[in-house]
C-alpha cells in the first residue's frame, strides 16, 4: 500500500526535478546534522546563518518552550503501563503513537530532520511504524529525558491505517489540547529544530501532502472526532446517545479529571460526574473500601443457622463456555432440576421434590434462549401481556384460562388482572380487604407483604397501585411456569414451596401475610406450616386467608375451617373480620397475631409449644421446620416490640432498635452508619447511576441488589418504577430485618449455589464488594455462569469491588461476548457496567443431574 503513496507523488512532479529536490534535501540534511553535532550541546540545534528571519527563530524558542512544559505535566499526570498493547502502538494523551524507548531515540532524531519528505525517509517511516490496530482503551505513558528542553513531535508521524499511509497534523502537544489545522498542513516550528531549507522543502512538498490529505479526509475525520473526544474526556468512546444517556465504554481517570480541558464543558461534566460521584470521597470513602467492614451487632446467618458450607472450589483459568444440555431446557434452575437428587429421595409427602437439592459441583455451562425470544415488553404494560414465545408455555392457560389467570392471544399471553379469588379484578379485591379491616391500611400501616401460592402473581402487580411490596412465591412446575409467568410481567417471586424447611426470611418482618386459594394444609401435623407464617409475621400484622374452606359449606371445607378454628385460637390469632366479597363471590377471614406474650401465658395447654429460648426466629438458611411458636418481643428496645413508621417515613429513619453501642457494618455506631449509608447510595445513585452509565431505566424493571447492606441501594430507587430484590448472602453480616424495617424486601442466599428464580428474570444486577468475597469459597466462573443465567438480554450488571477482582469479571463477561460499557479504578478500587449479549456457545456440555 505504501508503494500506492509514492506513486501519487511521483505523478505530480517530472523525475528530474524530484531526483534534484532529494538531492538537496539530503545534502542540507546531512550539513545539519554535521553542523549540530559540532556546535551544540543541546537538543535545539544553534541557530545559523541559514534561518530565513529572526521571527522564526523566536517562534521556534516559544514553541519548544511550550512542548517542554507540557511533557513535564504529562510526566507528572501519567504514569499508566501500556497494558497489553503493542510497544509502537502506545497511545498518549493526545493519540501520540510511541513506545518508551522509541520516544526517547525519535526525539532526538526529530530534531535533526524535523520533516522527512524523501522516498528513503518515508520507506524507513513505514518499516519503523507498524500498522496499527484500534485500542479500545487510551494507556499513558511517561516520556523520560535528562534535559526539560527536549521536545517531541505529536502528530508528527505517518501512521498505517488500514494498508493506507498519511500525514497527521504536526500540532505542539499543549496542555489545553488545540485543535488540529483542518487544511492538514505540516507544521514544522514545534520541533525544535533549525527551519533552515524550509521554504524549498514545502515547495516540494506541501501540494503532495495537499492532495493526499483530501483523498483521505473523511477517513481522517472519523479519526479526528474520536481524537477530539479521546482528549476531551479522556475515556468516553464513540459517544453515541440514547435518552441523553451515554452508552459508550468509559474509562476514567482520577488525575486526568483535575487537569483535562476546562474549554469542552459537555464532556468534562459526564467525565466529573462519573469520577466524582460514582465513588464517595471526604468522610464517605470508608463506605467504598469494603476491607474495613466487619460483622458489628449482626452474626452471619451461616453462624446463625449453622449450615454454611465449607466447598473450596478450585479456581478455572480457561474460560470456554458451553450451553448447558439439560431436561428443562432454557427454563434451567440447577437447585431445582436436581434430578438425580430428586428420584433419590425417599419421600415427596412433604413436597420434599420442590426443595432445594443444588448440585454437587455448580454448573459452568450458559442456559439456552427459548426461540424466538425477544425483548421483554416494559412496565407497566408487561403486567397486562407479556411475549408469548419468551414464556411460551400453555398448560396453565388450559387449565386456569376460565379463571381469569392466563389467556394466549396470538403472539401475546394476556392476564387479565383476575385470579381463582378475584376474576373481576385484583384492585377490587385489594380494597375489598381493607374495608374489612381498615386497619391494613395498604402502602401506610402495610407496606411489605407475603403472598403464599401466589399462581401468576397478580395480587402482588396490583398492590403497586396501593405502593405496597409483595414477596409472591409458589412452587415450580404446581402449575406449569407461575412464578416465571410472574418474572416476565414485572412482579416480584421466587420459585419456593413450604415444605420442610423455614422460609429464607428472618423472623417478624412481614406485615402482612396473604393466601388466596393456596392449597396449603395449614392445619395438619401440629400446624407447623401455619407456625412458620407465625414465626415470619411481624407482631400485631395480618393474616388474609381468602381459600374455599372460609366461604363454602361442603364437608372437606367445613372440616378444615373447623380445625383452622381451632388451631389459630391456640396460637392465639384474632380472628378480626369474615366478609364475602358479593362481586367475586368469594369470602376472606383475616387474622391478627397478638403483639404481647399475655394470651400465651393464659393458654390451659401449652399446643403449639412455645419455642425454647435457644430457638432464633432469624435463623432460616436450611433450617429444619418446628412446630412451635416464638415469643412476642416486649423490650422496647427489642425488634418486633413497636410498629414500624408508616410509609414512607420508614424508609429514610434509622429504626428504632438500632442503638448508639451496637457497631455497624462499617464501623460506625449503627444509627450513624445506617445514615451514612443511606446518604452515600442515595449520591451515587441519583448523579452517577441515573445519568452516567448509559443505562435507559425505562427499560428497567427487575432489579437484584447481590450483596444488599442496609438496604441504601435499593431505597435510592424508590421514585422509579422498579423493584428491588436485597439479598443477603449467608456469610454477610444479618442486616436483613433493617431492610424490611424500612419497607422493603429481600431474601437469604448462599452466592456458591443458583438462585431460585427461572433464567432471564432480571434486568440488572448490582453486586457492591460480593465476588472478591465469594471466589474465596466458590468457583467464580460458576458464580458468573449464574449471573449470566438470572440477567435478561441485554441486561446489566453493575459491580463494584477491588481492581484484581474487576479485571478478572471482565475478562470472564468478555469471552461471552458482553459489552463492557464503562470501567473506573482509583486507589485500588474498581468499578465495572457491563451488558449481556444475545451470543449462545454451539458447544453443549451435557449435566447429568438435570437429565431425565
Amino acid at each position: 500500500m505504501a508503494l500506492g503513496k509514492y506513486a501519487r507523488i511521483d505523478n505530480r512532479r517530472s523525475s528530474s526535478n524530484y531526483c534534484s529536490t532529494v538531492t538537496l534535501v539530503m545534502f542540507v540534511a546531512l550539513c545539519l546534522v554535521g553542523v549540530w553535532m559540532m556546535t551544540s550541546s543541546s537538543i535545539v540545534p544553534v541557530q545559523n546563518s541559514d534561518v530565513s528571519s529572526q521571527e522564526n527563530k523566536n517562534d521556534v524558542k516559544e514553541q519548544v518552550e511550550q512542548v517542554s512544559q507540557t511533557n513535564e505535566n504529562n510526566a507528572q499526570q501519567f504514569e499508566d503501563s501500556p497494558g497489553d498493547l503493542p510497544e509502537d502502538a502506545t497511545k498518549g494523551d493526545s493519540n501520540v503513537s510511541f513506545s518508551q524507548e522509541e520516544s526517547n531515540s525519535n526525539n532526538q532524531e526529530k530534531t535533526k530532520l524535523p520533516e522527512k519528505t524523501t522516498e528513503n525517509a518515508t520507506e524507513e517511516k513505514q518499516e519503523e511504524k507498524p500498522e496499527e490496530s484500534p485500542a479500545k482503551e487510551s494507556t499513558y505513558e511517561e516520556t523520560k529525558s535528562e534535559d526539560a528542553s527536549k521536545t517531541k513531535t505529536e502528530n508528527g508521524e505517518r501512521k498505517t491505517e488500514d494498508g493506507n499511509s498519511k500525514t497527521k497534523d504536526g500540532d505542539s502537544n499543549s496542555e489545553a489540547g488545540e485543535k488540529k489545522t483542518d487544511e492538514g498542513e505540516t507544521n514544522s516550528g514545534g520541533q525544535g529544530d533549525s527551519e533552515e531549507g524550509s521554504s524549498e522543502k514545502k515547495t516540494g512538498s506541501e501540494e503532495s501532502e495537499k492532495k493526499l490529505d483530501s483523498q483521505e479526509s473523511e477517513k481522517k475525520s472519523d479519526l479526528d472526532e474520536s481524537d477530539k473526544k479521546s482528549e476531551d474526556s479522556g475515556e468516553m468512546k464513540d459517544g453515541d446517545k440514547r435518552d441523553g444517556q451515554i452508552e459508550e465504554k468509559v474509562e476514567q481517570n482520577e488525575n486526568k479529571n483535575s487537569e483535562q480541558n476546562s474549554d469542552k464543558k459537555d464532556d468534562g461534566q459526564a467525565k466529573d460526574q462519573a469520577s466524582h460521584e460514582v465513588f464517595p470521597s471526604g468522610a464517605q470513602s470508608e463506605l467504598l473500601n469494603e476491607t474495613t467492614t466487619q460483622n458489628g451487632a449482626w452474626s452471619t446467618q451461616a453462624v446463625e443457622s449453622k449450615n454454611e458450607k465449607e466447598a473450596q472450589q478450585p479456581q478455572q483459568t480457561g474460560y470456554s463456555w458451553k450451553l448447558c444440555n439439560v431436561t428443562a431446557g432454557p427454563d434451567y434452575i440447577p437447585c431445582l432440576d436436581n434430578l438425580q437428587a430428586i428420584r433419590n429421595l425417599r419421600t415427596t409427602k412433604h413436597y420434599e421434590h420442590r426443595e432445594r437439592h443444588c448440585p454437587e459441583q455448580a454448573p459452568t455451562c450458559l442456559v439456552p434462549l427459548p426461540d424466538g425470544y425477544r425483548r421483554p415488553i416494559e412496565w407497566p404494560t408487561s403486567r397486562e401481556k407479556i411475549w408469548y414465545y419468551n414464556v411460551p408455555h400453555t398448560k396453565l392457560a388450559e387449565v386456569k384460562g376460565h379463571q381469569n389467570w392466563v389467556k394466549v392471544n396470538g403472539e401475546y399471553l394476556n392476564f387479565p388482572g383476575g385470579g381463582t379469588q378475584f376474576k373481576h379484578g385484583a384492585l377490587h379485591y385489594i380494597d375489598f380487604i381493607q374495608t374489612s379491616v381498615p386497619d391494613v391500611a395498604w402502602g401506610k400501616h402495610s407496606r411489605v407483604i407475603l403472598d403464599v401460592g401466589c399462581g401468576v402473581a397478580s395480587f402482588g402487580g396490583y398492590l403497586f397501585d396501593r405502593d405496597t411490596l409483595a414477596m409472591s412465591f409458589a412452587p415450580k412446575d404446581e402449575h406449569e411456569a407461575q412464578v416465571q409467568f410472574a418474572l416476565e410481567r414485572g412482579i416480584p417471586a421466587i420459585s419456593a414451596v413450604m415444605g420442610t424447611k423455614r422460609l429464607p426470611f428472618p423472623g417478624r418482618v412481614f406485615d402482612a401475610v396473604h393466601c388466596a386459594r393456596c392449597r396449603v394444609p395449614w392445619h395438619i401435623e401440629g400446624g407447623k406450616l401455619l407456625l412458620e407464617l407465625n414465626r415470619v409475621l411481624r407482631p400485631g400484622g395480618f393474616f388474609v386467608w381468602s381459600a374455599t374452606p372460609v366461604y363454602q359449606k361442603n364437608d372437606e371445607d367445613v372440616e378444615i375451617w373447623n380445625a383452622m378454628t381451632k388451631l389459630t385460637k391456640s396460637m392465639c390469632w384474632e380472628l378480626v373480620a369474615k366478609d364475602k366479597d358479593k362481586v367475586n363471590g368469594v369470602g376472606v377471614a383475616i387474622y391478627r397475631k397478638p403483639n404481647t406474650n399475655e394470651c400465651y401465658e393464659r393458654r390451659s395447654q401449652n399446643e403449639p409449644p412455645i419455642c425454647e429460648d435457644s430457638d432464633d426466629p432469624n435463623a432460616a438458611w436450611n433450617v429444619p421446620l418446628q412446630a412451635c411458636m416464638h415469643k412476642v418481643p416486649v423490650d422496647a428496645s427489642d425488634r418486633g416490640s413497636h410498629w414500624p413508621e408508616q410509609w414512607p417515613a420508614r424508609l429514610e429513619k434509622p429504626p428504632y432498635w438500632l442503638t448508639s453501642s451496637q457497631v455497624g457494618v462499617y464501623g460506625k455506631a449503627a444509627p450513624e452508619d445506617f445514615t451514612a449509608d443511606n446518604e452515600h447510595w442515595k449520591r451515587v445513585v441519583t448523579k452517577s447511576y441515573l445519568n452516567g452509565m448509559g443505562i435507559s431505566w425505562s427499560s428497567v424493571r427487575n432489579v437484584m441488589d447481590m450483596r444488599s447492606v442496609y438496604g441504601g441501594f435499593a431505597a435510592a430507587l424508590k421514585d422509579l418504577n422498579v423493584w428491588v430484590m436485597n439479598v443477603i448472602p449467608i456469610d454477610s453480616p444479618d442486616t436483613l430485618p433493617i431492610i424490611y424495617e424500612r419497607g422493603l424486601f429481600g431474601m437469604y442466599h448462599d452466592w456458591c449455589e443458583s438462585f431460585s428464580t427461572y433464567p432471564r428474570s432480571y434486568d440488572l444486577l448490582h453486586a457492591d464488594h460480593l465476588f472478591s468475597k465469594i471466589k474465596k469459597r466458590c468457583n467464580l466462573v460458576a458464580v458468573v455462569a449464574e449471573v449470566d443465567r438470572i440477567l435478561r438480554p441485554e441486561g446489566k450488571l453493575i459491580v463494584r469491588d477491588n481492581v484484581e477482582t474487576i479485571t478478572e469479571l471482565e475478562n470472564l463477561v468478555k469471552s461471552m461476548q458482553w459489552e463492557v460499557r464503562l470501567t473506573y479504578s482509583r486507589d485500588k478500587e474498581g468499578l465495572l457496567c457491563v451488558q449481556k449479549s444475545m451470543w449462545r456457545p454451539k458447544e453443549k456440555e451435557t449435566i447429568v443431574s438435570a437429565i431425565a
